[in-house]
């Protein structure tokens, strides 16, 4: 009975996750693509400065370089669990639940790493409406990422 109901559950979790993901992937890219674009050029015979850092970005703040490089990785990881929770939701078997559950569970690990980095980017502030926006994805996603673990996991078909 709890299979049957949680399914349409999990398919509305999924699909959310899914979206919000590719908008992280989005946002980071565009993020990624600025801070290439515009960040140190050094010239030969110039020497970089005291407190470089290779992981700089022309908006936000010190924390932004790792919030967004980690969002992108969580954005990738959890977009491909999505296509494995998709096949789960498909076959909805018990045989096809262990792919779909350890492939969500690493995409929220991941999820919960960049959500560390939102949280100290928001401490440090600074920082500009997309990187926000990206932020609070992230924290939303942290939440229906475990929702949708817990559905799959509560719905699982017994194994005969």
């Amino acid at each position: 009975m709890a299979t049957t109901q949680l399914k349409p559950v999990a398919t509305l979790l999924l699909g959310l996750n899914f979206c919000m993901y590719a908008i992280i992937l989005g946002i980071g890219g565009w993020a990624m693509n600025r801070a290439i674009e515009h960040g140190f050029i050094i010239g030969p015979g110039l020497e970089l400065p005291a407190h470089f850092s290779p992981i700089y970005f022309p908006m936000g703040n010190a924390a932004t370089g790792f919030f967004v490089m980690f969002a992108l990785i969580a954005g990738v990881v959890g977009a491909a669990s999505a296509i494995a929770g998709l096949n789960h939701i498909r076959n909805w078997t018990a045989d096809s639940l262990p792919a779909a559950a350890s492939a969500a569970s690493i995409a929220w690990t991941l999820t919960l790493l960049a959500f560390g980095f939102a949280c100290k980017e928001i401490d440090l502030s600074n920082r500009n409406v997309r990187l926000r926006t990206m932020e609070a994805f992230i924290i939303i996603l942290s939440a229906t990422q475990l929702l949708y673990i817990a559905a799959i996991h509560a719905a699982a078909p017994a194994r005969r």
